[in-house]
């Protein structure tokens, strides 16, 4: 006897766990991808993942393709991002894709397979099914939170400058912020504190920069009605 959650009239679909992991590399924001071999879209760029296996949790399915690219314990952060059910999606056949978003702080650099490479989100190569839409997605939900929540901490290293900081969030929002304006948005809302220890000096000499650190490494809201905007938008 057939099962009523497969049958004629009611399909079962597969279903994939995608992951977005953004890092900011070289002050440019960056996506992991790898290069498909097979068709369809043989040579196009795609976002790591697979298919959900019967006995699994989404969130476990994602773990398990990532480890196959990086070695998941670099992940600052992990959230579930949005599920993707165009019937139109898969020339294979219909699928269901769920897609995470991923951070990796700035100071790591994991080792990767030799088909997989971090790509500017700035300028992508062709990337297969919908999976270039998915990081357009990722890159809003990015550049969302870094308003209203502490989840710079997952792109910052242990401990920075306020310029290494700002470096990272203008990469990350694809606009200027000063670091004057950030230190002090970041400091009232709690979310950085002083390590009481500065920076080596450079070359030039000078006063050497206080550094600083996130006061928590788990995500929390900060201010749920803050709006981080480009200076142009602001100015209107």
């Amino acid at each position: 006897m057939p099962s009523v959650w497969s049958s004629p009239d009611r399909p079962a679909f597969p279903h994939h766990a995608l992951a977005a992991v953004l890092q900011v590399r070289s002050a440019r924001l960056h996506v992991m991808l790898w290069r498909r071999a097979n068709e369809p879209f043989s040579g196009s760029w795609a976002l790591p993942g697979g298919p959900l296996l019967a006995d699994e949790r989404l969130g476990t399915s994602v773990a398990r393709q990532l480890a196959s690219k990086v070695e998941v314990r670099q992940l600052a952060h992990l959230e579930q991002l949005e599920t993707r059910s165009d019937p139109d999606r898969d020339p294979r056949g219909r699928t269901v894709a769920t897609a995470y978003l991923g951070l990796v702080p700035s100071h790591l650099d994991p080792v990767l397979p030799d088909d997989t490479a971090w790509q500017p989100v700035d300028a992508l190569p062709e990337t297969a099914f919908d999976h270039g839409s998915i990081v357009t997605s990722a890159l809003e939900r990015l550049r969302a939170k870094l308003s209203y929540t502490n989840v710079g901490f997952a792109l910052a290293p242990p401990t920075f400058s306020v310029a290494e900081l700002r470096e990272i969030y203008v990469a990350a929002l694809g606009y200027e912020v000063t670091a004057t304006n950030l230190q002090r948005v970041l400091l009232r809302r709690g979310v950085l504190e002083a390590t009481g220890e500065t920076a080596a000096s450079g070359r030039a000499g000078g006063r050497p920069a206080a550094l600083y650190r996130f006061v928590t490494s788990s995500l929390e809201v900060t201010d749920p009605f803050a709006v981080l905007r480009p200076p142009s938008s602001r100015a209107r």
